[in-house]
């Protein structure tokens, strides 16, 4: 039984053929083996690979919804290690594990960095567990649990990368754009340098998309990785572009996607006042979505936004920089153009086909 980008197992494919999912022509179907793999940065996953776990993703999000139980992670077991704050990472990850008959573990408080060194503890994880999560600050970090663990290591977050939100944004980019991967300009606006940034240029790069950063361009990506995805996007028939303000008529020209995230990372509270500063003018509005000249531009945003003052951080940016609303409109984050809670949605299955993909039982 196939898909519509690879070959399934034989314990995904009946569901595959009675919810009539398109298949391509044999010819064009890539064999695909990604068990025991860590998922650290879709750097190291190939066009194909990522095509296989959105095709992956989109069928274990049809069983769901038909009630199908699952067991592709029965008697396995995960561990969450989290030294960040999280709501959907951890979410997902958990119910995509339990979903499938897995169970999960999560750590915070663990002798990780304190009393024992990332290497030691990797090797105490790698031997209780199947796979590893982890969702913190140092990408180097989860390369060395990746490194001694000897199981599949999965990045929920680091400075550097998201690569599991990635592949949400593009199964979600896939379910409202009328158009292959291939052929969708996606725009970021803010700050380009940061985790999604980077994430993001590299998923594009990878699936042949356009990418383009609406910046100011002291928070355009580091020019080494830079180089990269360009020299890969020219392989990929995808594009890597920059812009400042003053061009963004020309940046959102006939976008298909409006992406932005948060002015502040977390860890850097304390530049606030210089964000905003900086990134005012780069706040996503209406303007901003008239000037793609598409009526069915989609918005999408990693989450949380500071769309409104219904937080606590929210009223805190009210009271000290008079801001209702950062790097997203209230007005856009409602419009008919969100898509971002199908989007968040899409964590627990892109997720869940990671973990099925690297340890299940297929």
């Amino acid at each position: 039984m196939r898909g519509r980008g690879a070959w399934y197992p034989r314990r995904i494919g009946p569901l595959a053929a009675a919810l009539a999912l398109a298949p391509r022509p044999k010819e064009d179907i890539v064999p695909v083996n990604l068990k025991g793999r860590s998922l650290l940065t879709l750097k190291d996953f190939t066009t194909e690979e990522i095509r296989y776990l959105l095709d992956l993703s989109r069928d274990l999000k049809a069983k769901k919804r038909a009630g199908v139980k699952g067991d592709l992670l029965y008697r396995k077991n995960i561990v969450l290690i989290f030294d960040k704050t999280s709501t959907r990472t951890r979410c997902a990850f958990e119910t995509a594990c339990w979903d499938e008959g897995g169970n999960a573990t999560f750590l915070t408080n663990s002798q990780m960095g304190k009393k024992e060194s990332p290497e030691d503890t990797a090797k105490v994880l790698g031997r209780m567990y199947d796979g590893i999560q982890y969702r913190g600050f140092s990408q180097k970090l989860i390369e060395d649990l990746a490194r001694f663990s000897g199981v599949p290591v999965w990045n929920g977050l680091t400075d550097e990368d998201h690569p599991t939100q990635i592949l949400a944004d593009l199964l979600t980019i896939e379910e409202h754009c009328a158009k292959p991967l291939n052929r969708v300009k996606l725009v970021y606006a803010g700050d380009a340098r940061n985790n999604m940034g980077n994430a993001l240029m590299i998923g594009c790069a990878k699936m042949g998309m356009r990418f383009v950063a609406l910046a100011p361009k002291e928070l355009w990506p580091n020019e080494k990785l830079t180089a990269e995805m360009k020299a890969l996007a020219s392989k990929t028939g995808g594009s890597i572009e920059f812009f400042s303000i003053e061009k963004a008529d020309e940046a959102l020209k006939g976008a298909d996607v409006l992406y932005t995230d948060v002015w502040v990372s977390m860890g850097e509270e304390a530049k606030f006042a210089e964000r905003i500063a900086q990134l005012e003018k780069y706040r996503v509005t209406m303007d901003f979505v008239r000037k793609t000249g598409n009526p069915d531009v989609i918005f999408l945003h990693c989450l949380p936004a500071f769309h409104d003052v219904e937080t606590e951080v929210g009223k805190d940016i009210e009271k000290k920089h008079g801001l209702k609303e950062m790097e997203v409109s209230d007005e856009v984050f409602r419009s008919r153009h969100s898509v971002v809670f199908d989007e968040a949605e899409n964590r627990l299955h892109t997720i869940k086909a990671v973990m099925v993909a690297t340890i299940g039982d297929l």
